[in-house]
């Protein structure tokens, strides 16, 4: 088991399957972060731009004030207000005052952004079609169980 992982961290036994599957989990979770952001850079944007834009364009034409683009993004950023000046300056989003309160900054996807996201939409796919070509159906449902087993348990024991 994990012959994979023993040559790529160069090691021949684990203290327990548990800290097998820890390391197991972060080298994939790297390489898929490291396609990503080879894909997003093509294109001039970083994968947390990437992810804000998919995030903004779920609610379009409406957007999302600065704390609801936080609670949903994948990775947390440790300054989204700069990573949206940055895609502001791209001309991917734009920000308004909201209409509820004056004192919230919305961020709105723009047509530009929209035609981004569809350019790298083959590309995003591209990247699923390599899993579907490890993974059956079945097999993803299951990983994905299974992470989100793991991130509940990582969660609550950050509460403690």
């Amino acid at each position: 088991m994990g012959e994979q992982l023993k040559q790529r961290l160069r090691q021949d036994t684990f203290t327990s399957g548990y800290q097998e599957a820890i390391l197991s989990v972060l080298v994939c979770a790297d390489r898929l972060t490291r396609s990503m952001d080879a894909t997003c850079e093509v294109h001039g944007i970083t994968s947390a731009q990437y992810n804000v834009l998919r995030i903004l364009r779920g609610v379009y034409p409406d957007g999302h004030p600065r704390c609801e683009i936080i609670t949903r993004m994948i990775h947390t950023a440790p300054d989204v207000t700069r990573l949206i000046d940055r895609i502001e300056k791209l001309e991917l989003v734009e920000r308004a005052k909201s209409v509820h309160d004056g004192r919230l900054s919305v961020t709105y996807i723009t047509m530009k952004g929209l035609d981004l996201l569809e350019t790298l939409q083959a590309e995003i796919e591209a990247l699923e079609l390599q899993l579907s070509a490890v993974l059956t159906t079945q097999e993803a449902t299951a990983l994905t169980e299974l992470c989100e087993r793991v991130a509940l348990s990582a969660d609550s024991s950050q509460l403690d």
